[in-house]
């Protein structure tokens, strides 16, 4: 069938593992030519959905040597390690870091002799002191998960552009509409897209582009050859996300700030952490630094009773937060760090990074706010 004259005004899902060639020559053409002549092989390696994907958010986050969408944030992290780094080179991190990419650095990437160390993010900025010898890169959060430390990006780029040392950026919190870190000096951007990208809880997902197109390369390379590609359909679903995820990012941040100064009057609860709040130690800083005058729409608060038990009560009576281990959909939801993200950490360790029993992290959906408010009042025992 010929396709010619067909103009589809969204691209259409190429569910297909391999493509044609007509000839060796255009074979030939494929294997030796930088863009592949504008051919595409192997699903492995490219495919139509895929790109498009990329050179969306490359497009968002200002990203010229483009990057690699992966089946799943973590494959993003290990995309982007393992294209600047090597047996022997060393990543810097703050200690307030996502328990999933400390478990893939330190459990890991440490078995192939790449090492990990951690350091307090008040102390991050001074790099000269903790870089080490073979120091390859730094990797930081936009926001901290779950307790929403804000990092000064600006900052810690020029520390590591001082030392010679490349920065990876995790904006899954932020999405392009609040962070743009490659404006900072930042040389990768990393996403969950499985979050706010994609944004309806049904993709699973990595995105990371790079500011040069020598570490792009190597990305695409890499998930060619560790099977990372990100699979059509999904690649097709983040796409449709993207289209609303201005919108999205807006509502998320409106609800979310209304929510938090609800929870920040609220007798059930002891603390809010949410930068949107003038409270917040770092609302200047988010303020100065993030987009549209919008803070996202992830907050954690710490119940007044600072107990498990508290956190399952509230469980128990929400209807609009369910339990549920990732972030970021159209619907709110809620998490447990302790038992969740950070539960491969003693209780001492937790306790250090101010992640107590009671700490509970929501995530803020798109629905009526009032239909929110009344089931935070309902579930914290007032209403």
């Amino acid at each position: 069938m010929d396709l010619t004259p067909i103009h589809p005004k969204v691209t259409p899902i190429y569910q297909t593992s391999v493509f044609k060639f007509n000839s060796l020559a255009e074979l030939e053409t494929y294997y030796t030519s930088p863009d592949h002549g504008g051919m595409y092989g192997y699903s492995r390696s490219e495919h139509p959905n895929s790109d498009e994907l990329v050179a969306e958010v490359a497009r968002l986050e200002g990203a010229s040597g483009g990057g690699v969408a992966t089946g799943a944030g973590l494959a993003g992290l290990l995309a982007a390690v393992l294209a600047v780094c090597q047996t022997g080179d060393h990543v810097l991190c703050p200690a307030e870091l996502y328990g999933g990419s400390v478990v893939l650095l330190s459990n890991e990437l440490s078995r192939l002799g790449i090492e990990t160390s951690y350091v307090p993010l008040a102390q991050l900025y001074d790099v000269a002191s903790h870089r080490r010898p073979n120091t390859k890169l730094v990797l930081a959060e936009v926001l901290s998960n779950p307790l929403l430390t804000v990092l000064d990006g600006p900052r810690l780029a020029q520390a590591c552009q001082a030392e010679g040392i490349l920065l990876l950026i995790d904006s899954s919190f932020t999405s392009p509409m609040l962070t743009q870190p490659l404006s900072w000096g930042a040389d990768m951007v990393w996403h969950s897209a499985t979050k706010y990208l994609a944004g309806h809880s049904d993709v699973t997902a990595g995105i990371v582009v790079a500011r040069d197109p020598a570490i792009a390369k190597n990305l695409r390379r890499l998930a060619t050859n560790l099977g990372l590609m990100l699979a059509p359909l999904e690649s097709w679903l983040a796409v449709r996300g993207l289209k609303t995820l201005r919108l999205r990012m807006r509502q998320h941040s409106e609800n979310a700030m209304t929510l938090a100064r609800f929870l920040a009057d609220n007798p059930a609860v002891s603390q809010v952490f949410y930068p949107g709040l003038e409270s917040h130690p770092g609302h200047d800083l988010a303020a100065h630094q993030l987009l549209g005058g919008l803070y996202g729409g992830m907050l954690s608060i710490r119940l007044a009773d600072d107990s498990a038990a508290a956190v399952d009560a509230f469980i128990q009576k929400t209807k609009l937060f369910p339990l549920a281990p990732s972030l970021a959909g159209v619907s709110s939801s809620c998490s447990y760090p302790a038992a969740t993200s950070h539960r491969g950490l003693t209780e001492a360790q937790r306790a250090q990074l101010g992640i107590t029993p009671g700490v509970l992290r929501l995530s803020v959906g798109i629905e009526e706010v009032a239909d929110l408010l009344v089931d935070l009042e309902h579930a914290l025992g007032q209403g």
